[in-house]
């Protein structure tokens, strides 16, 4: 039987034109460097984004080269999101928060032709300058109207608003380019193609995972400079909901400001912004009036059971997400399947804390040594995932093939279980288990539980040597401003929750946990801190 379904290509050009003639009257709000509020609607940005591929056109960036932008979360980077690939380049985000030297060497691997900057981040900018080779640069005036000599002025070039007729876009082209935050050797860049991030942002928008819709006020906190800000951006001028960006401030009660002020219904972050607006919380519990109910998406690592029971007495609700770069990001979303709405509260905050079920066309599995673990809740393995929207290599580097498995699936380096129902959770990443005595020990779970106690800030769990053991579990722990807790109240908490040779040997107490550009704990710091830790102190 012959197909009688029509070739329609998945491409950004059709979210882009759908959202210019259907959601002209959508708001689009961002916080700028001077706190203020810029507003204006969707039909603004499609006519600037339709005068920024105009001008790229005029620059003579042809398909597939790359445009490089360095930029917080706001409306001019949203322009560029979709310009970008909808005229055939390739969408780069920099991550401003690596050190100059990444960020150096991954614009010329990726070999940038322009660099849209803010101009807030021209110093940073001046940083790499000497070691990058970009044609043009184009500045951004969020706080100035006028731009350095020898720059391009973003709104000047942007000035003549025109019609264009977009370019007849494969599917299968390269839309837009991330690279990993580094954490192990150089970053390694993923390129995302436009039906990677068409489908990824159709998933998103399904009611058991991001459950993203017209009627929805979306503040996206992760930042568009890495992993797409988790693609949110895509899915929500796909829908046309509002968005309401963050800028450049990102502390607790600015935040929690702009929630208010736009009444937003969803957000997203990892868990450090959450634990600072939970300490917000704590301190004026009554001075923000927040919409009822709204959704907080977090990932990048596990956010501790403790904080999902706390947001809750807020009425907020925590929704865990796992994925990576190269899962576009997005790969699996924690809801309760039908039926567990009526488990004991204890079993519900069990499963929510856990990373959640695939989304529709990912697939998973945990390998052991001996092969695919069961899905039985207790058996660890490292997690594979293949689907459409996972990476099958990366950008010009083929010293990294054996991330992928000889039959095509994904090596994540994470290590987890997978329960009968199909809920992921990770117990830790490869590199961070703690062996002792032959028997693995997760560093996640009784950073978790630490967490959990009200004195406690952060904290992080690392192997240090043993001369019986091998190696034995150190905690290195932040506590909250004005507390104070000895080793025997920690380890007197974890007790009731885990085997005795689970247990910290001992706690030291920071100031503060090394994180990397993306937030996540930089263990491999505190491994190096700690490497001649002994009993009984260094």
């Amino acid at each position: 039987m012959q197909a009688t379904m029509m070739d329609f290509p998945l491409t950004l050009a059709h979210i882009f034109e759908r959202a210019g003639r259907l959601f002209p009257e959508s708001e689009i709000v961002s916080r700028m460097p001077d706190k203020s509020l810029h507003r204006y609607k969707y039909a603004d940005f499609y006519s600037r984004a339709q005068a920024l591929i105009a001008a790229l056109r005029k620059l003579g960036l042809k398909r597939g080269e790359r445009v490089a932008t360095l930029m917080w979360n706001h409306h001019v980077h949203l322009e560029a999101y979709f310009a970008i690939p909808c005229m055939g380049g390739v969408l780069h985000t920099l991550n401003l928060r690596l050190s100059p030297d990444d960020i150096a060497y991954i614009a010329n691997h990726a070999q940038d032709r322009f660099l849209i900057v803010d101009d807030v981040l021209l110093p940073l900018y001046d940083k790499i300058r000497a070691n990058t080779n970009f044609e043009k640069v184009i500045v951004v005036p969020l706080s100035r109207s006028s731009v350095p000599a020898g720059l391009e002025n973003y709104e000047t070039l942007i000035s003549r608003p025109r019609p264009v007729r977009l370019p007849r876009l494969k599917e299968e082209d390269p839309a837009g380019m991330c690279y990993s935050s580094g954490t192990t050797g150089r970053p390694k860049g993923v390129v995302y193609t436009h039906r990677a991030l068409v489908l990824h942002s159709l998933a998103s928008a399904l009611p058991d995972v991001m459950g993203i819709g017209n009627s929805d006020t979306v503040t996206p906190v992760v930042p568009m400079f890495h992993v797409n800000a988790w693609g949110i951006p895509f899915t929500a001028v796909m829908v046309g909901a509002k968005l309401a960006f963050p800028g450049p401030h990102l502390g607790a009660a600015s935040l929690l400001d702009l929630y208010q002020s736009e009444q937003v219904t969803l957000t997203a972050g990892v868990p450090t912004i959450w634990a600072g607006i939970l300490q917000a919380l704590d301190h004026e519990p009554s001075r923000w009036k927040l919409s009822a109910g709204m959704r907080m998406v977090v990932g990048g690592a596990a956010a501790p059971e403790s904080m999902i029971r706390a947001f809750d007495k807020f009425g907020l609700r925590v929704i865990h997400g796992w994925g990576m770069t190269e899962t576009t990001p997005v790969a699996a979303v924690n809801y309760l399947k039908r039926g567990l709405e009526s488990a004991v509260a204890d079993e519900q905050y069990a499963l929510r804390a856990k990373q959640g079920v695939p989304l529709p066309f990912v697939e998973v599995r945990a390998m052991t040594g001996q092969g695919e673990a069961p899905w039985n809740g207790t058996t660890m393995g490292e997690l594979e995932v293949r689907g459409p929207w996972v990476a099958a290599g990366y950008h010009d580097l083929d010293s990294e093939l054996d991330k992928w498995s000889e039959d095509g699936w994904f090596r994540t380096g994470d290590v987890v279980t997978i329960d009968a129902r199909g809920y992921i959770k990770i117990t830790d990443r490869i590199k961070d288990l703690v062996k002792s005595g032959g028997e693995w020990i997760s560093s996640v779970d009784l950073e978790n539980a630490l967490v959990g106690h009200p004195k406690v800030a952060e904290a992080a769990v690392i192997a240090v040597s043993d001369p019986k053991w091998g190696e034995r579990p150190l905690a290195v722990v932040v506590l909250k401003p004005g507390q104070s807790a000895t080793q025997d109240e920690l380890r007197g908490h974890l007790a009731p929750k885990f085997a005795k040779f689970w247990l910290p040997d001992a706690f030291e107490f920071v100031a503060e946990i090394p994180r990397t550009s993306t937030g996540k704990m930089l263990k491999a710091k505190l491994r190096e801190q700690f490497k001649d830790w002994k009993p009984g102190g260094r």
